[in-house]
């Protein structure tokens, strides 16, 4: 009795550890969590970097060092700035208020200089003393005041160029002057109403020995922003835009809480149906499952990680993939229970049966994963941190605590004798005592192989449809597929307003009253239209856009520019983090079974993103860079039902001997699909069901992130279920393979026998 409630006080120990610890740590998540930009707001750009004069060299420290002096000067908390290869620097802003000053600023080289009116150089930013920019005011007007480090010599060229006498008299302030530029050609500018490129152009009547002012046409915002530049520094590069993306504050917003609310009904419909099929394990499932999303969260806001919308995607889809774990192991319990094994025993079997399955299935979705951090970057990298948390949080979490609760539960002695507590009815157990055998198997026998056929057809017959529509739409020029710009390269708007509806006509209309007609336009609710062009926009043409729609919706619009260069990069490290993973999961599959196991997988791998492809194809779904994180989660998520497949198909070929004639492994097949079945299906609802959520409550920015993850998990179960265990049936009845021979132990002629005492 001491025993039984030893393990109850032990398990509501940690049951209420568990709370405790999420109702007290709560608060301080939500203060450190650090969200991308795509839900608060902000902008991702790639520069490419290259030097100021022909044949210079490029020193990326200081580049990024240049750059995060900038940023600290903007007042940003926790800027990514990353190096992508020998000339690209990526900076990530989230949460920034005033988007293009700090695009701008960003982006300057801001090599101040002090000119005469013959464009002779005077003196450079050396001039002004460390920090000695600020914004001041002059009769009400916003200036910039420079404090000299050197008055003596600021002394010496103003009264040089006082003596030039007038009209000569003018010193020029220049930042980024290159060769070539002149003062008389942007004067003449300046005169004609246009911009100078210069920003300064003072008389000097006399010698100046102290402090001097930067005057102009400024704003308060323009000035500031010019005093933030000369204090940063010049940048020892140019950089150029070839990459961005700018999200909205609002948008954000708006993303984030639609989405997570998404993911809360989503995850609580999964517990739900835990509890509903399973009972009492049902629940500690549900107990592991809050666990693990607070060790997500935790972790994110301990390590500093960026949050970003696809990791939203990445969580809802990682508690469906977490609880595929406990399915495997409830319904290897169930079985034992119908073989009519006392509760414990039945337990402790499951548990040991279905590691090897979990384990397998999870470390193939691993190596996608890793393969998407290495080598991916922007969503699909954070898309794949979330996973490699998910696929680590389910092995420790999951086999870890789940277990260790069940068992505390069991070994307590309060379910023997209560098999309903595990979904399992009393009538259904045999009496072992009474001599009865086994006569519920908890499934039905079918033919699979049988069914598989129709299953093919159908795949095939979609396909057919996508590629005849993909060559017909080719032929009218509207592109085999509906390339994205992230692969075609252009920009993309997103126009959306708080205050009122935004449809497509009028931002048509605002847009070719500027002089763009190349776009084309999508809603995305009542309140957000996505205008997409082919085209990059200059930084120019842009910020005259977000000015217009600014002032018309009060809503600063999101972009999102890829240049070609871009585009065909993204095109190619796509097809190769795709081949990559798929080369690894497969030598894995063969290293752990053997090598038709994972032909068989990769024909069911090959089918699943066809299919997904197909549909983007009939349906005419724009084609971006998440759809590689989808292909490679569906990957993923395909080899783990195939692997639980093919586990129980290798344990019991491990029992056969002799020779195996086709109808027999015809019945290893269809009885390993029997037993296999219901976890297949079980592990299919509890994914799908929060992806359901997400299609139906969570943000539009997303939808074709869901949707095509909604329609390759339907692609992966079918295919786990039918065409990989019907390519594999086709492989052993077509090939015999060879049987492993025995070494023979060649045995030694003995000279004499020795007898301990007598002869040794």
């Amino acid at each position: 009795m001491k025993t039984k409630k030893n393990g109850l006080y032990w398990l509501c120990a940690a049951v209420a550890v568990i709370a405790v610890l999420v109702a007290s740590t709560w608060g301080y998540i939500q203060n450190h969590l650090n969200l991308g930009l795509d839900l608060r707001g902000g902008f991702e750009i790639l520069y490419e970097v290259t030097p100021l004069n022909e044949g210079g060299s490029i020193d990326m420290t200081a580049v990024t060092n240049s750059i995060q002096k900038r940023v600290n000067v903007l007042g940003v908390n926790e800027p990514q700035i990353t190096v992508e290869g020998d000339n690209r620097v990526r900076v990530q802003l989230a949460g920034v208020s005033d988007q293009e000053s700090a695009r701008e600023m960003l982006g300057t080289t801001a090599n101040l200089t002090f000119r005469d009116i013959n464009d002779n150089e005077l003196a450079d930013a050396s001039l002004v003393a460390e920090g000695g920019a600020s914004l001041a005011y002059q009769d009400g007007r916003p200036i910039v005041s420079l404090k000299i480090s050197d008055p003596d010599k600021f002394g010496e060229i103003t009264k040089t160029v006082a003596a030039k006498g007038t009209g000569q008299n003018l010193m020029v302030i220049w930042l980024d002057y290159e060769e070539g530029d002149s003062y008389a050609a942007e004067a003449a500018k300046a005169a004609a109403g246009e911009e100078a490129k210069y920003i300064s152009a003072a008389s000097v009547n006399f010698e100046i020995n102290g402090d001097c002012i930067i005057q102009g046409s400024f704003t308060e915002t323009e000035a500031r922003t010019l005093a933030n530049l000369i204090n940063s520094g010049s940048l020892p590069v140019k950089m150029t835009e070839i990459s961005s993306n700018v999200v909205s504050a609002q948008y954000g917003n708006d993303a984030l809480q639609k989405t997570g609310m998404a993911g809360i009904v989503g995850v609580l419909a999964v517990i739900l149906f835990m509890i509903w099929q399973f009972r009492v394990p049902g629940v500690i499932a549900g107990v592991m499952l809050v666990a693990y999303i607070w060790i997500i969260f935790m972790l994110y806001a301990l390590m500093g990680a960026v949050f970003t919308l696809p990791g939203i995607g990445a969580l809802v889809l990682g508690v469906g993939m977490t609880v595929d774990a406990n399915i495997i192991t409830y319904e290897r319990i169930k079985q034992e229970l119908y073989k009519g094994h006392p509760i414990r025993a039945a337990v402790s079997e499951g548990q040991k049966l279905s590691f090897s399955s979990i384990f397998d299935a999870q470390f193939t979705t691993l190596l996608a994963a890793l393969i998407m951090y290495i080598w991916g970057n922007g969503a699909v990298k954070g898309f794949a941190t979330m996973l490699i948390m998910t696929v680590v949080m389910t092995l420790i979490v999951n086999v870890a605590l789940s277990r260790t609760m069940l068992n505390l539960l069991v070994n307590s002695g309060v379910c023997d004798g209560h098999p309903e507590w595990f979904g399992v009815k009393k009538t259904n157990i045999p009496d072992l005592a009474k001599g009865e055998e086994q006569f519920y198997f908890g499934h039905k026998s079918h033919d699979y192989l049988g069914i598989a056929k129709y299953t093919i057809i159908g795949a095939c017959a979609v396909i057919g449809i996508a590629l005849l529509m993909s060559v017909v739409n080719g032929v009218r020029g509207a592109g085999f597929m509906n390339l994205g710009i992230d692969f075609a390269s252009g920009t993309k708007l997103t126009i959306s307003s708080e205050t009122q509806p935004v449809n497509t006509e009028d931002v048509s209309a605002v847009l070719e009253d500027l002089g763009f007609s190349g776009f084309s336009y999508q809603s995305a609710g009542d309140n957000v239209i996505y205008a997409t062009t082919k085209e990059a926009v200059s930084t120019e043409q842009l910020s005259e856009i977000k000015t217009v729609f600014t002032e018309k919706y009060g809503t600063e619009p999101g972009d999102n520019i890829v240049t070609p260069v871009v585009g065909r990069e993204l095109v190619r490290n796509a097809v190769i983090l795709t081949i990559v993973a798929w080369i690894a999961m497969l030598a894995y599959i063969a290293f752990r079974y053997e090598w038709d196991y994972s032909v068989s997988c990769l024909v069911a791998l090959i089918h699943d993103v066809l299919i997904t492809l197909s549909a983007f194809a009939i349906l005419r779904l724009e084609v971006n860079i998440e759809l590689i994180s989808v292909l490679l989660t569906i990957i993923g998520y395909s080899i783990n039902n195939s692997i639980v497949v093919f586990d129980r198909v290798r344990e019991t070929m491990s029992t056969v001997t002799g020779r195996v004639t086709p109808e027999r492994y015809r019945d290893i097949v269809n009885g390993s699909l029997d037993k296999t079945l219901m976890m297949s299906l079980l592990s299919s609802v509890t994914t799908i069901l929060p992806i359901i959520f997400l299609l139906l409550m969570g943000s539009r920015s997303i939808f074709t992130f869901t949707f095509s993850m909604f329609i390759g998990m339907i692609a992966g179960t079918l295919s786990s279920m039918f065409l990989a265990p019907t390519v594999w049936y086709w492989i052993r009845t077509h090939y015999e393979p060879k049987k492993k021979e025995k070494k023979k132990v060649k045995k030694e002629a003995l000279d004499e026998y020795t007898f301990k005492g007598i002869n040794a």
